[in-house]
């Protein structure tokens, strides 16, 4: 049997604008909001960020955000278990037609 969130891992990873570039996402201080400018128009960020905040990863730019913006977001919202929930496409079209 196939791991769906694996393949899924695997697959938005292979397309991610940053692949290769790891060790740039990993800066320290003033240098992170350049590193994140990397994952701007990339088409996978959303997935990015939901590895990052469902896995509770702390260090490096995923999904655009630094790792003190991505700590902030999990205080602001401690119920969430599941970030692809929350920032699933057809739920934001949802919430901006409201």
């Amino acid at each position: 049997m196939v791991d769906s969130t694996k393949v899924r891992h695997e697959s938005w990873v292979e397309q991610a604008r940053c692949r290769g570039a790891e060790d740039e996402l990993f800066p320290e201080g003033k240098q992170q909001k350049r590193a994140a400018a990397i994952c701007m128009g990339c088409p996978v960020r959303r997935d990015c960020l939901i590895e990052a905040l469902d896995n509770r990863l702390e260090w490096g730019i995923w999904g655009g955000l630094t790792e003190r913006e991505r700590r902030a977001l999990l205080r602001q919202h401690p119920r969430v278990t599941s970030w692809r929930e929350v920032l699933s496409p057809e739920r934001t079209a949802a919430a901006q037609a409201s």
